[in-house]
């Protein structure tokens, strides 16, 4: 029984004169315009998947679908890239304004701030260290963090020192978490990005260790294997900054301030 006896309607067949009519060209997607912000995007990626050290300014043109050239036009060199990607880390972050009775607490969420935006991004600690943050989009938030030591009453001297303190600690810190992640990706075959060191596991054989030690050559370390390694990285990192900020704040006018010549 044909379609048309069983009541359904069949298309008709293309007239004479569609037959060698070319198909129409189905309209590729528009691409949006390439712009610093996606160059910038792009390389976050790039440096997401592969790490710095495959960062590459041909990658990054990889990822965005085009040529190398491309790029110039957006950004001068690969440092000029690198530059823009750590001065994004700040878009959005304002330091509340100076206060001298909350000054440690001011500079303790700084830090974590700071630490929290390095650890956003694969190796942003080693960018961050080879980058000075005296740049005019940077300057605001150097300046602010100086007001907050300055108001709190710390020497002059001291409070020159103390930003570039707190950031060379957040620095060090976070590229340590980095090496440990990277390694524990080695170790188990994943994605350097994803990893996360067991530090359960670490710390339970380092104190063990160390508690093994003969206690006449070793008795502080004996002593302290406890307490020697800790499996959490924050608590880690908040002891640390309590060390500085402590430090820090013995400079404060007082009696017990040291003299000029310290």
């Amino acid at each position: 029984m044909s379609d048309a006896a069983a009541g359904n309607s069949v298309p008709p067949p293309p007239s004479p004169w569609e037959r060698e009519r070319p198909a129409r060209p189905q309209a590729a997607p528009a691409r949006a315009p390439l712009s610093r912000d996606r160059v910038v995007e792009a390389a976050f990626t790039v440096l997401d998947r592969q790490g710095l050290d495959g960062l590459s300014m041909r990658q990054v043109a990889a990822e965005l679908g085009v040529a190398v050239s491309a790029l110039y036009a957006h950004v001068t060199s690969k440092d000029d890239l690198l530059e823009l990607m750590y001065t994004r880390l700040f878009d959005g972050f304002r330091m509340p304004e100076a206060d001298p009775e909350r000054w440690r607490e001011q500079v303790r969420e700084y830090a974590r701030g700071g630490r929290e935006r390095l650890l956003a991004h694969r190796d942003m600690a080693r960018i961050s260290m080879a980058h000075v943050p005296f740049t005019a989009e940077l300057l605001p938030h150097v300046e602010s963090l100086l007001a907050v030591f300055r108001t709190a009453g710390l020497p002059d001297r001291i409070a020159a020192e103390a930003g570039d303190l707190i950031s060379t600690y957040i620095d060090g810190f976070v590229l340590e978490e980095e090496m440990w992640q990277d390694r524990a990706a080695r170790r188990g075959g994943g994605d350097a990005s994803l990893a996360r060191p067991d530090w359960r596991e670490m710390a339970d054989e380092m104190q063990g260790y160390f508690a093994s030690l003969p206690a006449k050559d070793f008795p502080h370390l004996r002593a302290l294997a406890p307490v020697m390694v800790t499996d959490s990285s924050d608590e880690r990192f908040d002891i640390g900054l309590e060390i500085i900020l402590r430090g820090l704040a013995s400079y404060l006018p007082g009696p017990d301030a040291p003299g000029p010549e310290a």
